[in-house]
């Protein structure tokens, strides 16, 4: 522990599993007080718990990120725990695959709201606590860079058959990144983006079975075929998919203080892949 982010606090949605936890537990790890969600309790109180129990500090804000309240109560929770906001990471993701002409409406929105739409609404209700953070920061003579770390995907970037809603949405998370990025620069923020390969995650994990996961009260089939599974890794220069804390590692980048005249770009995290 190098305590980069001592004392910052940083938000992380989807953080109850996966990549998100990582980040999460990374980040407090290098003294961030850290604030937690998931649409799930129980993964949501356990990261909160592990942090805790390492040292550090993390409040939970549970909830469907894609909810026209949650970003409000994202940011407020930051502010009524920790009376700051220093990092913002829009982890929270999932897939819904289908090729185009069977691809359903509710499909099609269901990716835009919650890669896209949700991220917008955090980084619009944070806007004017970053501006009042400013103020004072300028009234105390003091310079505090702030952080957005978005994550997209290589299916934003190249596309990826099956994944119309997912690769559109993803391909916009960059836009925003860049446009933000020329925005809050102002403000003293940087604005970055982390475009993932195959990270093995729950999401992605090699099964024979037909397994699904409850997202939003959906089941939505999970998890990739063993073969498949293979095939995608041969194509991999580093001949594996990522692990959740290397995909963690990524983000973190853009997080530490040697980032801090950085933004606005996308960093591609697949161990060497560069098109799909």
């Amino acid at each position: 522990m190098t305590g980069k982010l001592d004392g910052k606090v940083a938000l992380i949605s989807g953080s109850g599993r996966g990549i998100g936890r990582s980040i999460a537990l990374k980040l407090a790890s290098e003294g961030a007080r850290v604030v937690i969600n998931d649409l799930d309790e129980a993964p949501a109180n356990e990261t909160v718990a592990d942090i805790r129990a390492l040292g550090g500090q993390a409040v939970a804000c549970v909830g469907n990120v894609s909810a026209p309240d949650f970003a409000d109560r994202f940011i407020g929770t930051a502010v009524e725990h920790y009376k700051g906001l220093d990092v913002i990471i829009n982890n929270a993701g999932y897939t819904w695959d289908n090729v185009i002409q069977k691809m359903t409406d509710e499909q099609w929105y269901a990716m835009i709201d919650c890669h896209l739409t949700a991220p917008f609404r955090i980084l619009r209700a944070a806007q004017p606590v970053i501006r009042a953070l400013v103020k004072a920061d300028q009234a105390e003579d003091r310079r505090v860079i702030r952080k957005v770390v978005n994550t997209s995907s290589m299916a934003g970037l190249f596309g990826n058959a099956g994944q119309t809603n997912y690769a559109t949405a993803k391909a916009g998370v960059i836009g925003m990144t860049q446009t933000l990025a020329k925005e809050w620069g102002r403000l003293n923020v940087t604005v970055n983006c982390v475009a993932y390969g195959l990270i093995k995650t729950r999401l992605t994990a090699s099964t024979l079975e037909h397994t699904t996961a409850n997202i939003e009260g959906r089941e939505i089939k999970v998890g990739v075929n063993p073969g498949l599974m293979e095939l995608m890794e041969q194509t991999i220069p580093l001949g594996r998919g990522g692990t959740p804390d290397e995909a963690a590692g990524a983000v973190y980048l853009f997080c530490i203080p040697e980032s801090d005249y950085v933004s606005g770009q996308t960093l591609i995290c697949s161990g060497g892949l560069t098109g799909i």
